[in-house]
């Protein structure tokens, strides 16, 4: 980044280093935006990112420096993820974890020594001395990032939620102490050293649960292609020389070329996919990823686009068509010539989603921030006021002393401390035997006012696979068995959904020959000396065969149902009709019925077009449909309803359902489905089936009501 920053610019992303609470976020927030050129700014203690808005030209060091003055870290986000556990999350969770271990068995024995042993253990020398021995290192020791962070907002005149802890642990160490080497009998080394205990406890889940949004982005960016089959050489003899990269050279220099092919006056080299740019020609071979968006210049073949469109069937392409970066080319052999590399592509944007939404805050969020803004400084406050009201009016400066102490740890995050990491503890385990990972304490706390659940089709309330759903036909074993031999060969998710169909029905199937599979229409072959075709109405116009008349309605009524339709015949003649479908999981009709009963709304939000989504969401019960929604457009379909007042849990288990988990109140992801997903989310359904969706939330539910 530049030293100034353009408002062209118009926002900034940064990592802020040293917050350890909401007030720490409140505090950098107000210093940024009241900086000369700072439009808004938003600082995101969960995340640990600022973003600010620019209203006029801005000098990104005098940000960095007005954060440093009040203790605090600025730099700009990297944009190239950590390997895992490398990250500044990783490291964060595993330094936290480190202090937990050692905590926990030393403040047990401290408590076991103080609780256990009654008035025998204040008079005994032994114990007392050995409370001391074991709270201190757990004091010091583990309790030393609150002590440093503590002294760093003190050297620049400010407090935060370590400034309490700090003085409240040390109030109860301190006076432990004095009245150890007194003779006093009043200790209190079980609090302190409890409450540091606790406290790491909850920081390591809380940093777990940060780590969360680098690792969504790190499962995004890995889905994309590493290599490009560019083809370079010879563009200018063929008369595409306006197709090639500006600047390129015809043949490649530097890299690592990994290996060449000659394709008439082309040649294909294999570069890493970051070199390739705008207007290079890209080759593309069946069940190799798409580099990057592009448009197909040369063949024809069938893309699967489900992990990031939602669609369950691959769309068919050809000269022309569009493709999409990091979707799969099933079948023939494409020739894309780049229009989009890096930061523009499609996956690029959901990243971007996924950032957005990460970022974003809620009103409860803000609100939060507001007080926690002005809740330090008034309680040392009014420690400090009891402490004065027991010394002046009651007289009794030590009974002062133990008040104060016991209102800087009343107000310490204890109760969070406290309470949640037990039931957290209790009620993750729980989920685990059902199946049920729950992420963060937050989503206990927003599933009690769930009032819509809205459902992914694809993988979701669906298989995500091809399966044939019904035969019209006058014999439909011989259908079949004709059918399925020439769809052997075919590689397209219909013709291997027929062909697995004939096998599962103990068909034998023939051999077939001359097998040709024409894009975006169909097959043909020969099979048992005839000529077979299977495909669309207009493949069987083309090839002359005549099409009955209840075959065509009967496939009309199949569609109108959600169900792919396909004819095949021979000899002139359409013999029959196959339907296929991604079809319901068990279930899922199960599961709607069952959230209707809790009074929650049910949803479906799909990719697929209108008709196949109203036939899935007629089949399992739903009375809402968001259908033909693009990958950028579902996370704003879940703003919509919350902003209409819902609040919402979405359900999904592709990376296109990404945003949207992140964008939801509640975001519950598919266990078998993609990484991003499950990463993106709160709930995690380690299972397959969704009746883990319901259960999850009465659990959440009543985890809540437990902390």
């Amino acid at each position: 980044m530049s030293d100034t920053a353009t408002e062209q610019d118009e926002v900034l992303d940064f990592d802020v280093e040293g917050m350890t609470c909401g007030s720490c976020a409140a505090r950098v927030q107000r210093v940024l935006g009241k900086q000369e050129g700072v439009a808004h700014a938003e600082v995101n203690f969960a995340t640990g990112r600022a973003r600010v808005a620019l209203g006029a030209p801005v000098e990104v060091d005098a940000l960095e420096a007005a954060v440093d003055r009040i203790g605090y870290g600025l730099k700009p986000v990297s944009t190239a993820p950590a390997p895992d556990g490398e990250g500044p999350e990783d490291r964060a969770r595993q330094a936290w974890l480190r202090r937990v271990l050692i905590s926990w068995p030393l403040a047990m024995v401290v408590v076991a020594l103080s609780m256990l042993g009654g008035e025998t253990v204040m008079t005994d020398p032994r114990a007392r001395w050995a409370m001391f021995a074991l709270t201190t290192p757990v004091q010091f020791g583990v309790g030393w990032p609150f002590l440093r962070e503590a002294a760093r907002r003190a050297r620049r005149r400010t407090a935060n939620m370590d400034t309490l802890i700090a003085l409240g642990t040390l109030a109860a160490y301190g006076f432990s102490t004095f009245q150890l080497l007194t003779g006093g009998h009043e200790l209190y080394f079980e609090s302190a050293a409890v409450i540091i205990a606790f406290l790491v406890l909850g920081r390591y889940f809380e940093a777990r649960a940060k780590g969360n949004a680098g690792q969504a982005i790190r499962a995004l960016l890995e889905l994309g292609a590493k290599d490009a089959r560019v083809l370079r050489g010879g563009v200018e003899e063929s008369g595409a020389e306006d197709l090639r990269g500006e600047g390129r050279a015809s043949t490649p220099e530097g890299g690592d070329v990994r290996g060449e092919e000659r394709g008439g006056d082309l040649v294909e080299v294999m570069v890493p996919v970051g070199e390739v740019v705008v207007g290079d020609l890209l080759r593309v071979r069946p069940g190799e990823k798409i580099p990057t968006d592009g448009e197909v210049v040369d063949g024809a073949s069938a893309v699967d686009e489900s992990l990031l469109t939602g669609e369950s069937l691959p769309v068919e392409k050809a000269p022309g068509d569009r493709v999409t970066g990091a979707t799969v080319n099933t079948s023939g052999v494409l020739t894309v010539r780049a229009t989009a590399v890096g930061g523009e592509t499609a996956l690029a944007s959901i990243v971007r989603l996924v950032e957005d939404a990460q970022a974003s805050k809620g009103d409860v969020q803000r609100l939060a921030d507001r007080v926690s803004a002005v809740f330090v400084p008034l309680v040392i406050a009014l420690a400090a006021a009891t402490f004065g009201a027991w010394s002046l009016i009651a007289g009794s400066p030590t009974r002062g002393l133990v008040a104060a102490v016991t209102v800087l740890i009343i107000a310490c995050p204890c109760a969070l401390g406290l309470a949640t990491p037990t039931a957290i503890m209790v009620g993750t385990g729980r989920g685990a035997a059902l199946g049920v990972l729950i992420k963060s304490v937050e989503v206990l706390e927003r599933t009690r006012t769930i009032t819509t659940v809205v459902f992914d089709k694809t993988g979701t309330l669906t298989e995500g696979r091809m399966r044939l759903t019904d035969v019209v036909a006058g014999d439909a074993d011989e259908l079949l068995r004709l059918a399925g031999a020439v769809e052997a060969d075919s590689e397209h998710p219909i013709g291997q959904a027929v062909a697995r169909a004939a096998r599962d029905r103990g068909i034998a199937l023939p051999a077939a020959t001359a097998f040709s599979a024409l894009a975006g229409h169909g097959v043909r072959g020969d099979a048992d000396g005839r000529t077979v075709w299977v495909g669309r109405r207009k493949l069987m116009a083309e090839a002359g065969l005549v099409l009955p008349e209840e075959f065509d309605d009967r496939a009309g009524r199949l569609e109108a149902e959600g169900n792919t339709a396909v004819f095949a015949g021979w000899e002139g003649e359409v013999r029959g009709v196959l339907a296929v479908a991604d079809t319901l999981k068990d279930g899922a009709r199960a599961i709607v019925e069952r959230l209707h009963a809790m009074d929650l709304d049910v949803a479906m939000i799909t990719g697929d077009n209108a008709r196949t989504a109203d036939a899935i969401a007629a089949a399992v019960g739903i009375d809402r449909v968001l259908s033909e929604v693009l990958p950028s457009e579902k996370a704003g379909e879940v703003a919509a309803l919350r902003a209409r007042g819902e609040v919402v849990a979405m359900v999904g288990d592709g990376v296109n359902d990404a945003p949207a988990l992140v964008q939801a109140d509640l975001g519950i992801a598919i266990g078998t489905g993609a990484d991003v997903a499950i990463e993106s989310s709160d709930l995690t359904l380690l299972r397959g089936d969704v009746e883990g969706v319901a259960t999850a939330i009465e659990l959440s539910r009543r985890t809540y009501r437990t902390i």
